[in-house]
């Protein structure tokens, strides 16, 4: 879905516009490669490997792929690796959009050519990690300097495959807060303070519906309690820790979470409580310096996106609050491909970027919040403010209490498709008028014709 202040630099989210392949895309079968077809494409691809030149001196170039920005070469950080290791080159290759580089990188995986470090988002690391496939990767939990304690055992484990082989390492989490407008609170009769709205709502997504009643009761006219529903959908989906798979197999159908976050949906799109916009699209981006909507679901990396599309003339008028339950919604891991000529030295690289003075350094200049618990108790991180969004609510603290209070579900290779397909169900209800019947049939039907 990981800052100088001010704080957040939209530059790290120029991608939100279209990196939402994961989080809000329509679901497209041909993009997807099953696990059996992966499994023979590294097959071929994993014929060899090299550690490189046993000189330490010896000049060499690492090849960093990612997608978006993750914020090491914003923050100086692969300059500072430079200066520190002369010896060493570092080359970013990144893609805009996720999807994008998830297509090319399945392509390489069985074509060869992959860099010495390869980012992965959240929901493609249970694929890299399977029994299948965790051979293509090298193990990190025994790579040069790795401090397995400093990371959060949910995103350790995260990575982590029954064997115990350890395919990445986490760089940023997505912990959720509500973002919402204090003047539109105020004008409906709400509390506008952070810890007054965290109340309100606190511990259950349907109480936040409710306040959402409350709020339309007396709205200002033109305004809805929230942009979308799908955004009320995943913040409660990724609070469960039900969610689409349950003892090694897919069952969305029968999952707790899932039905608990459709029925919370259809409830806000009954009540009419939700504008009913797509996520991410034009019309969303206009919705917020528009001002019709009072709240957004906020994962750590939404800030930007409220900044930029909110423009100058609303600054001070958003607030943020504790989200209902911890959750987590997005994320990204970094793993050394067993194939690569540097592996002794791109893992070496991977640790120090994860390590807690790197993501400290990375969330002070774009926003990420760490993966790594430790730098949860340097300065610039737990006590940080945001001066757009609540320059008075401890944000740093609201998101770093989050994530460590996250407890995660558990997860599979196609659980990023059942999750924007469940996302695009409920589309279906708010803009094509649906009923959650309907909608909930057609999401099945799509899923079960297009994911094997």
């Amino acid at each position: 879905m990981s800052r100088a202040r001010p704080h957040p630099r939209a530059s790290r989210y120029l991608v939100l516009e279209n990196l939402m392949y994961l989080r809000s895309r329509t679901l497209r079968a041909s993009a997807l490669l099953s696990a059996a077809a992966l499994t023979a494409a590294l097959a071929t691809g994993c014929s060899s490997g090299s550690s490189g030149s046993d000189d330490p001196n010896a000049k060499v170039t690492l090849t960093v792929g990612d997608f978006g920005t993750f914020g090491y070469k914003e923050a100086g950080l692969f300059d500072e690796y430079m200066k520190a290791h002369p010896n060493i080159t570092i080359k970013e290759n990144s893609t805009t959009v996720e999807g994008d580089y998830w297509t090319a990188l399945q392509t390489r995986l069985s074509g060869g050519g992959l860099d010495d470090i390869q980012a992965l988002e959240v929901s493609r690391i249970a694929l890299a990690s399977s029994d299948q496939l965790s051979s293509a990767f090298t193990d990190l939990s025994h790579a040069p300097g790795v401090d397995k304690e400093a990371y959060l055992p949910w995103k350790w484990k995260q990575a982590t495959n029954a064997q115990g082989k350890t395919v990445g390492l986490g760089t940023d989490v997505g912990p959720m807060a509500i973002c919402y407008r204090q003047d539109l609170f105020q004008a409906a009769g709400l509390p506008s303070d952070p810890a007054a709205v965290s109340a309100l709502w606190a511990g259950d997504w349907a109480k936040y519906v409710e306040v959402g009643r409350q709020y339309q009761a007396k709205a200002p006219k033109g305004t809805f309690f929230m942009d979308t529903a799908t955004g009320l959908y995943n913040g409660a989906v990724s609070s469960d820790a039900e969610q689409y798979y349950k003892n090694g197999k897919a069952d969305y159908e029968g999952s707790a979470g899932v039905k608990n976050g459709w029925k919370l949906a259809s409830d806000a799109v009954a009540a009419n409580i939700t504008q009913g916009l797509k996520e991410f699209d034009t019309t969303w981006q206009t919705a917020f310096s528009n001002s019709t909507f009072a709240t957004t679901v906020c994962p750590s990396w939404q800030q930007a996106n409220i900044e930029k599309y909110s423009g100058t003339a609303n600054a001070g008028k958003w607030n943020i609050a504790q989200a209902p339950a911890a959750g987590n919604w997005g994320g990204s891991f970094l793993t050394v491909p067993a194939t690569g000529k540097h592996v002794t030295q791109a893992q070496e690289l991977a640790v120090w970027l994860t390590a807690p003075e790197q993501q400290a350094k990375v969330f002070q200049k774009v926003g990420n919040i760490p993966a790594n618990q430790k730098a949860y108790s340097l300065p610039g991180v737990t006590d940080f403010k945001n001066p757009y969004i609540g320059p008075n609510a401890p944000t740093g603290q609201i998101f770093s209490t989050a994530a460590k209070a996250i407890q995660p579900a558990e997860t599979g290779p196609h659980h990023g498709d059942f999750h924007g397909a469940f996302g695009n169900g409920v589309q279906l209800m708010e803009q094509n008028h649906q009923s959650p019947e309907e909608a909930w049939a057609a999401t099945v039907k799509q899923l079960k014709s297009s994911v094997q």
